[in-house]
């Protein structure tokens, strides 16, 4: 645990806020995981630009590939400490990024110094801010081939989780036809009142997809609405930010579809899609394969959670995925971030023990090959 506590020391103190991901290939996260890695591991760095930066790293022929993104949300207010300082009170540790998910870099950091094996890590900047591309572009590369399974390494208890929401992210303006209320036209030509009609319609969808009064279902959720001019003008713009959260194996791609049908016989709408992240298991996949693994590695598992995570973008691409790591998710993205030490302790021994039992496969390697 100290190596653990002194890697999370450092990897906090670095900045990588996301937004505005001031982040590149010479940041200084990279050149100490460098410092730790560089001779045991063979290392790449991608630096896509505009903050978008990938770092693999690969010793032997593992397996198993563990995802872990380094970018967190913003600082915020209201924190009683410094936020990028690591604060160890109570037998928890404290800092922006503690839990959501420096410290499981921390605890596979201290791995891949104690134990010889094989294993392999692949680090990210761009998980938190709706416009990942790290992960996709290293799969579309052709690279995630070489391995059999992936661990996501996101809070969740210490427990495996092989399900989750999606996450869409979806933009309309409504355009309507401006001008005197007293016309008859205001009821059609309103873009208010086209925006509201498809709202209800839009409810209405996800509410037909519950199976059941107590299923989720779809949850949609419209959560800015902006236009018009004033009571007694037709309004001419409506913009709408809405985003949704599908289950498991549901495609957002056919819900999206959905509800643009739902706009009335008629509008003008503009769409935008600005983000997507498909449910894990992906829509056409299942878990089976994750689940066999959880199961040969004796991990605990646990419910589908409601939060998005790239492991979805794994299993879209065939890969078996599923998400393992410290800390609770209400601890993430709040002040005073915290993770507890007996889950560092916890999350440190199961990755090793998965990275101990990963013996190598007939894999070419390339990812490392290439290098």
């Amino acid at each position: 645990m100290e190596r653990v506590i002194n890697h999370l020391q450092h990897l906090v103190g670095f900045d990588t806020q996301n937004p505005p991901r001031d982040i590149s290939a010479d940041s200084g996260i990279f050149s100490y995981m460098r410092s730790i890695l560089d001779g045991h591991f063979t290392t790449r760095i991608w630096d896509h630009g505009d903050g978008h930066v990938s770092f693999l790293a690969c010793r032997g022929k593992p397996r198993i590939l563990f995802n872990v993104h380094l970018d967190t949300v913003p600082i915020g207010e209201g924190w009683h400490g410094e936020p990028l300082k690591l604060a160890l009170r109570d037998d928890k540790a404290f800092a922006r990024g503690a839990c959501d998910i420096k410290g499981a870099a921390a605890c596979l950091l201290a791995i891949a110094e104690q134990v010889p094996e094989h294993m392999a890590m692949l680090f990210t900047t761009d998980e938190e801010g709706a416009g990942g591309c790290c992960v996709r572009r290293f799969l579309e590369s052709g690279q995630g081939g070489d391995f059999e399974q992936v661990i996501v390494a996101e809070p969740t208890g210490c427990k495996a989780i092989l399900g989750h929401r999606g996450y869409v992210s979806i933009k309309a303006w409504f355009i309507g036809e401006p001008g005197h209320s007293s016309e008859a036209r205001t009821l059609e030509d309103n873009a208010i009142h086209q925006f509201t009609r498809w709202a209800a319609a839009g409810l209405e969808l996800a509410e037909s997809l519950k199976s059941s009064i107590s299923d989720p279902g779809t949850c949609l959720n419209i959560g800015l609405v902006e236009g018009g001019t004033k009571s007694n003008v037709i309004a001419g713009k409506v913009f709408a930010h809405a985003s949704a959260r599908l289950k498991p194996g549901a495609s957002n791609k056919a819900f999206v579809n959905q509800l643009v049908q739902c706009a009335p016989q008629g509008a003008q709408v503009n769409w935008e899609v600005p983000f997507t992240g498909e449910p894990l298991p992906a829509d056409g996949q299942n878990s089976d394969k994750a689940k066999a693994f959880a199961e040969s590695m004796q991990l605990e598992l646990g419910d589908p959670v409601d939060f998005w995570t790239e492991a979805s973008i794994f299993s879209e691409f065939g890969l078996p995925a599923l998400v393992l790591g410290p800390g609770h998710i209400e601890q993430a993205h709040v002040a005073d971030e915290w993770v507890s030490l007996n889950q560092l302790s916890h999350a440190h021994q199961i990755y090793k023990r998965i990275i101990r039992l990963d013996h190598g496969g007939p894999s070419s390697n390339r990812a490392a090959q290439e290098l």
